[in-house]
């Protein structure tokens, strides 16, 4: 049996009711604000936090759209592997990673020049990227093989900053 004693216990009571209850008008909507066009059959997005710059991986097209975070259009359209799936950013190196599909690789992407600077060979099938940031490893998720690929190595912490940075020294 509950039992209240006083105007503090009744108002606390009231109060409670009205945070459980609160209405469902309260609470905020979420609305498209922007569509933007970008290649064909767009699979995977990723945001770069420190620029805003977005990459989204367009399967079809063999493709990654770069769109600004701040205007909401496309900025560049760079060619990787074939049938890209996934993509990740490092934010801190500036890296961008797409994980192709078909041809088994991953691209590796310069987020400060827009240019693939590296591609990689990982198992087979890879449909899933991800960046630790706080090492700056890549673990790639390859379906066909039943594996997980580690790309990159250690990273430090510059004495300036709070971001980790890659490492000049190999593991």
């Amino acid at each position: 049996m509950l039992r209240l004693t006083g105007w503090p216990a009744v108002l606390g009571l009231l109060a409670w009711a009205g945070a459980v209850l609160a209405p469902a008008a309260a609470a905020v909507t979420p609305v498209v604000t922007a569509t933007i066009h970008v290649g064909d059959d767009p699979q995977g997005v990723a945001v770069n936090p420190v620029t805003g710059t977005v990459y989204v991986a367009n399967a079809r097209s063999d493709t990654v759209s770069v769109i600004s975070g701040k205007t909401d259009t496309v900025t560049a359209t760079i060619h990787v592997g074939s049938n890209p799936l996934a993509v990740a950013v490092n934010p801190a190196a500036g890296t961008v990673y797409v994980a192709n599909f078909l041809s088994g690789t991953v691209s590796v992407i310069s987020g400060k020049t827009g240019k693939l600077i590296a591609t990689v060979r990982v198992g087979s099938q890879p449909d899933g990227v991800a960046v630790n940031p706080g090492t700056g490893a890549v673990y790639v998720a390859n379906s066909n093989s039943n594996t997980v690929s580690v790309i990159g190595g250690p990273v430090r912490l510059r004495p300036d900053a709070r971001r980790p940075s890659p490492s000049t020294t190999a593991r």
